[in-house]
């Protein structure tokens, strides 16, 4: 009976929901159920009409009314709130496309399928008479069929269920082929592998963006092993023949056909082929001048494709100048290099000039020389000046019964002096000099006028220190100290900012052959046996293990717990490991290799040399916590097997890191310059007026200046903004005076703490930069061209460092909790403008501070000044600690009760997150403190980028506002738009008289801002393809092609460099005296038709070509 009553109520039951949904029927309403759909169709088919599938939709569009659907919607956003007002918006963004758009509603439902061309999906016949074929074919194929049987069942005049179902599968095998396993399981093939779809086909990166159109395989190129090429100058490469012949064919080819050494081109090719004799004189004659570029994968930054002039080398290795490897990352342990060989005239002269690897001395991200001596070379130089007291030869002075000794007329007789072996390299000396100019301090008092070459002066110095100076250009004062690399650096510089780059390309060119020989003389080996381990060791390890067995005791009496016996252990260690490090220095001596490299800073430090001689030290376990088990051995000694297992831990962690490292670090560099791909120089000067303050120095209580430690990063390489005056009111710099190492030195010898500068923040320009706002380019030290993609170069110099940085989040005490990030995830969350973990509250108002101290939570009150409403944080977790800063008596200590804040201010440690910034603070803070937590990562690892990188890319993460109202313009409320449009429009409606939009800046994240560019093509070949076709397409969307991916997958030049507009419409014209003497008429007694010009005349016509009156100026 129960079994009845309930299947009797639920009959009730359902015929209930069929009444009620019929009551409710709306027109357009959608059921789910199909059951109830046909109950409905059953008992009430003569009151509605119902349809499914495609045809009901392509029904209902035929009657769509757009115009009073987005009426009705603008009204419910005007009315709405919360989800139905969001929804509404959402839906309006559509609607309004269509209203506005060219785009009928009615092509959402397609009658007819696109078949693209069957290039595109081939079929390849196997062996064994087996077909292999494009996944698409197979979809396609599910369509015909099931198409055709759909036909078939509607002629047959099937029942209704089976038609539905077959049509049902025909649209899943439609949707198949659009985008598989979008909705439902996906359709797979052989082996369970789903089929790749059409979307598949666009997406990801083996799919057609990014795999063909924005990177393609090219001819004309070749990849070897590279070798060290040391006999080479600073802009030439070693390039094998045979690959140099393969590289220059038709060249060859074509000289061997004028130089009549073969009768056609194909008989050419024929002795190419063959390699006759001929052929290698006529490839040296055309590579003569013909630079080549070569690329090291993978190119983080524009430095890692260089141009070359190729020499013919024996072999089948690519040669390369030792001083550019570190331009390309590149070392001889089997790298390999790529090859590529520019054709035309054009691309030849921009190689030339443009890409030359003696004009590409300055690194893009810093602008300090990359090209330096390194390694070997910096050794040699260390030795070669080097002072050795008591040496041979050594300057002894004149006494009653003897002549002074040691004093040479020149370098040449002192020469003569060691090649006779009375003397080294090394002793000091006294010398007369007179191509070399003496240093500042003696110029002014022995040559008040200045030091004119030929100018005598004696120098108490040592050959070695003259022969350097020798290097250097003949005007650079003399240096008399010993050269370990950062002295070597500063010198380049300073060179750098003095001279052109040719004299510099000479110069370290100079050095490396200098540094090379005086490494081979100087006998610089290292073997086991010049490892020393400091005698003292055992008494040292001794006493700190009697300390270490202290604290053991009392932990084992409960006296300390683990977490205080752990730190004290780490403790005692450290200090035994510095101690043994102490000894082990001083106990090496003066003339032993191994400190002498380090000291040279050649290669490796004092803390790797102690791990071979000293002791290991404490190493870390995965988490990055101390092992408190330390290692005792050095390597020389060898370890136990304890420790050897220990040391494995932490080592492994290491190499897993690097790896993770790479990976995230590419992906970071490839989102900014997507971010910031369109930020090119469109033009001189935007005349703003407005910049950002930065400051080059503090002044002391006595009224000293200290040079502020990051100018090099912030002030210099930038224009002023305003006038920099002193307290006289003196213009010492003027505005629009670029700030170089001199103009620095000039402010701050006039006591000036902070300037006003230009910047990319402040800039007006509508899409890009200005010259003057930028400053001057990092890579050649002037300012920088109209068309150069300062936003690439500034992606890849935020980028390329990346793979340095740590992966790791710092632990503060060992407690879990509150990581501070670090290193690259810090760099991410910043350009993502994440919500930073471990947030610290910031204060919204200036005031006084009341603090509550509950047991696991603060509660801070801001008061403010201004006597408006309190402001309150609570809930604030102990575990973050509060915030140390200065107070107004000048002290540091903790936020404490009563203290006055101001707005903006930290309350707690921690980040503080950017999208409050920017809302208490404004645009500007908010750019200005991203930049700095973003410096703050890359310092800490010692990374020097000019602040000017960040900055570009900061401004392109601001350059969005969303309209809060759209006054009489036609913004939608709520839908972002570009700053500058956003300004232009209400120009244009305020001078028309009407209301303007109000708008507020949005802090997007770098993924975010890319992906919300106007052209569409550059956002489909970065991420979400299809999501951004499909909006592109119903938008209407058309690409202006403005920015560089957008150009690169149509195939034209891009917008940046030589290829913008106002570079590509030169034509060559003669200069004055060129036509005049194309057209002078030669007399017969001319030089032209002496015998003495041509030969003896012939008689036989001269092919005009071979003067240059052929009417194309390529």
């Amino acid at each position: 009976m129960r079994q009845l009553r309930d299947r009797a109520q639920r009959e009730l039951d359902r015929l209930e929901e069929i009444w009620t949904t019929f009551t409710k029927l709306a027109p357009k309403q959608l059921i789910v159920d199909e059951l109830i759909y046909r109950e409905l169709i059953d008992r009430y088919g003569e009151y509605f009409t119902g349809a499914m599938g495609a045809e009901s939709i392509q029904k209902l569009m035929q009657t769509f009314d757009i115009d009073a659907e987005a009426e009705s919607l603008r009204e419910t956003i005007r009315s709405g709130k919360g989800q139905k007002k969001l929804r509404a918006l959402k839906r309006l963004k559509v609607v309004a496309a269509f209203q506005a758009g060219r785009n009928s509603p009615m092509g959402m439902v397609l009658d007819a399928v696109p078949v693209i061309p069957p290039e595109l999906r081939p079929m390849v016949q196997l062996d064994g008479g087996r077909f292999a074929t494009s996944d698409l074919n197979d979809l396609y194929r599910r369509v015909i069929n099931r198409n055709n049987r759909l036909k078939r069942l509607i002629d047959l005049g099937a029942p209704e269920i089976i038609v539905n179902n077959e049509k049902r599968m025909l649209q899943e095998s439609v949707d198949a082929l659009f985008d598989n396993g979008r909705r439902g399981r996906p359709v797979t093939g052989p082996g369970n592998r789903p089929l790749k779809s059409l979307s598949d086909l666009l997406k990801g990166k083996q799919g057609r963006f990014r795999q063909n159109l924005l990177g393609k395989r090219v001819d004309y190129s070749g990849r070897s092993v590279i070798v060290v090429g040391p006999q080479l100058k600073l802009h030439q490469c070693g390039l094998p023949k045979l690959m140099a012949l393969e590289l220059f064919k038709p060249f060859v080819m074509k000289r061997l056909v004028d130089l009549n050494h073969a009768q056609n081109i194909k008989s050419a090719k024929r002795m190419v082929e063959r390699q006759r004799p001929q052929v290698w004189d006529v490839l040296e004659e055309v590579i003569a001048e013909h630079p080549v570029l070569l690329n090291r994968a993978p190119t983080l930054h524009r430095l890692g494709i260089q141009a070359f002039e190729p020499q013919l080398v024996e072999g089948k290795a690519i040669q390369l100048h030792p001083l550019v490897c570190e331009a390309f990352n590149a070392d001889f342990d089997g790298d390999q290099m790529a090859v590529h060989l520019p054709l035309s005239a054009e691309a030849q002269a921009e190689a030339r000039v443009l890409m030359l690897s003696s004009n590409n001395i300055l690194s893009p991200a810093s602008g300090r020389p990359l090209a330096m001596p390194r390694l070997d070379m910096v050794t040699g130089l260390y030795h070669l000046t080097r002072l050795d007291a008591g040496a041979v030869g050594e300057r002894v002075d004149a006494s009653t019964d003897q002549a002074e000794f040691g004093a040479y007329s020149s370098p040449a007789e002192a020469q003569m002096a060691v090649d006779r072996g009375s003397l080294t390299v090394q002793s000091q000396i006294r010398v007369r000099l007179t191509t070399q100019r003496p240093p500042r301090d003696i110029e002014n008092e022995l040559f008040p006028e200045g030091w004119n070459r030929g100018d005598a002066w004696t120098a108490e110095t040592t050959l070695g220190r003259v022969l350097f100076n020798e290097l250097l250009p003949a005007d650079y004062p003399f240096v008399n100290e010993q050269m370990p690399k950062k002295r070597q650096s500063t010198i380049i510089n300073d060179l750098a900012e003095r001279y052109p780059m040719i004299v510099v390309a000479q110069t370290v060119d100079k050095l490396k052959d200098a540094g090379f020989y005086w490494a081979t003389r100087s006998g610089v080996t290292i073997s086991i046996s010049d490892v020393l381990v400091p005698p003292e060791k055992p008494q040292i390890m001794e006493t700190f293990e009697a300390q270490a067995d202290q604290i053991e005791k009392k932990y084992q009496r409960g006296a300390l717990d683990k977490v205080e016996r752990n730190s004290a252990l780490v403790k005692i260690w450290q200090d035994a490991t510095e101690q043994v490090g102490k000894a082990m220095e001083a106990h090496f001596p003066d003339d032993n290799p191994i400190p002498m490299i380090v000291k040279s800073g050649a290669a490796g430090n004092m803390t790797q040399v102690r791990s071979l001689a000293g002791m290991k030290g404490l190493v870390t376990n995965p988490k990055g916590e101390f092992i408190p088990r330390p290692i005792k051995s050095s390597f020389k000694e060898g370890l136990t097997v304890l420790e050897y297992f220990i040391n494995t831990h932490g080592a492994r962690k290491g190499l897993a890191d690097t790896a993770l490292r790479t990976a995230d670090s590419g992906y970071l560099t490839r989102r900014l310059v997507d971010v910031s791909q369109d930020v090119i120089v469109r033009e001189t000067d935007c005349g703003t007026e407005r910049g950002i303050v930065t400051t080059i120095a503090e002044k002391t209580a006595d009224g000293k200046m200290i040079r502020d430690a990051h100018v090099e990063t912030s002030t210099y390489a930038r224009t002023l903004a305003n006038d920099a005056v002193d307290e006289n009111g003196t213009v010492i710099v003027a505005r629009g005076h670029d700030l170089g190492d001199p103009a620095i030195d000039a402010l701050l010898a006039a006591g000036i703490t902070s300037v006003k500068v230009r910047s990319v923040l402040t800039c007006t320009t509508g899409t890009g930069v200005c010259a003057t706002c930028y400053g001057r380019s990092m890579a050649t030290g002037k300012l920088v061209d109209i068309g150069e993609a300062v936003g690439i170069v500034a992606a890849q110099s935020i980028g390329e460092p990346g793979t340095q940085l740590t992966m790791r989040t710092f632990h503060q005490g060992g407690v879990a909790g509150d990581d501070i990030t670090g290193g690259l995830p810090r760099v991410q969350e910043l350009f993502e403008a994440r919500v930073p973990k471990g947030k610290a509250p910031i204060a919204d108002v200036s005031g006084r501070i009341q603090l509550e101290d509950g047991d696991r939570f603060y509660k801070i009150t801001i008061v403010p000044d201004d006597g408006g409403e309190e402001v309150v944080y609570d809930k604030l977790s102990k575990r973050q600690r509060l915030r140390v800063f200065k107070h107004d008596d000048g002290t540091e200590r903790l936020l404490a009760d009563g203290d006055h804040v101001e707005v903006g201010q930290q309350l707690m440690e921690g980040a503080a997150d950017p999208h409050e910034v920017l809302r208490v603070m404004g645009p500007r803070q908010v750019q200005i403190h991203l930049v700095n937590e973003v410096q703050e990562v890359y310092r800490s690892q010692g990374v020097s980028i000019h602040d000017k990188h960040i900055e570009t890319i900061v401004r392109q993460m601001l350059r969005r506002v969303t309209i809060i109202d759209s006054g009489s313009t036609e913004f939608l409320p709520g839908s972002l738009t570009e700053r500058s449009e956003f300004e232009s429009s209400n120009r244009r409606v305020v001078s028309e008289g009407g209301e303007p939009a109000a708008g507020r800046p949005v802090l997007m994240g770098i993924t975010k801002a890319s992906l919300a560019t106007d052209s569409w093509l550059s956002a489909a070949s970065f991420q979400e393809t299809t999501r951004v076709l499909t909006d592109a397409a119903i938008n209407c969307r058309s690409d202006k092609l403005i920015g560089l991916k957008e150009n690169v997958i149509i195939g034209k030049l891009i917008p940046a460099g030589t290829g913008i507009n106002r570079y590509r419409n030169i034509t060559v014209q003669p200069t004055e005296e060129a036509r005049a003497a194309a057209y002078a008429v030669p007399s017969y007694d001319d030089q032209y038709y002496s015998p003495d010009g041509f030969g003896q005349g012939t008689g036989a016509a001269v092919p005009l070509d071979d003067y240059g009156f052929s009417n194309e100026y390529r």
